[in-house]
């Protein structure tokens, strides 16, 4: 896949992001929800799972893949702003989950439209029909 620098950099913000957002994720669910009433497996189901899903085409470096990832980035971007209402002793980890969040959406965003445009991808406009 030869990708200009631009593009490059844009993947790397969205992967770096998304791979950021996981290891926070696994950090918050394992090490400090210890006292949580819900198991580490449900939290690990609940929180991380959902992030493995577009993993795989990301490191290929899909598009589409890119595309699609900011559905599931949204579960994360709603949990964020919840916690930083509801949950003060929390508030750090929202922050980060809201940056992380919030970098990988538009590294995402940015990526999947400028390597589909580079592939020759995209919705095909619809013909006016007079």
């Amino acid at each position: 896949m030869n990708l200009d620098q631009k593009t490059r950099q844009i993947r790397f913000l969205a992967l770096a992001s998304y791979i950021g957002l996981l290891v926070l994720m696994l950090i918050w669910q394992v090490w400090c929800q210890r006292d949580s009433e819900f198991s580490v497996i449900f939290r690990l189901g609940l929180w991380v799972v959902p992030l493995l899903f577009a993993l795989p085409g990301m490191l290929r470096g899909k598009p589409y893949t890119y595309a699609w990832a900011n559905f599931i980035l949204m579960w994360y971007f709603l949990h964020s702003l919840t916690m930083l209402y509801v949950a003060p002793e929390q508030r750090g980890f929202a922050v980060a989950e809201l940056i992380l969040t919030s970098a990988a959406f538009v590294g995402c965003t940015w990526y999947a439209r400028r390597q589909g445009k580079a592939l020759g991808l995209g919705l095909k406009k619809l013909k006016e029909s007079s």
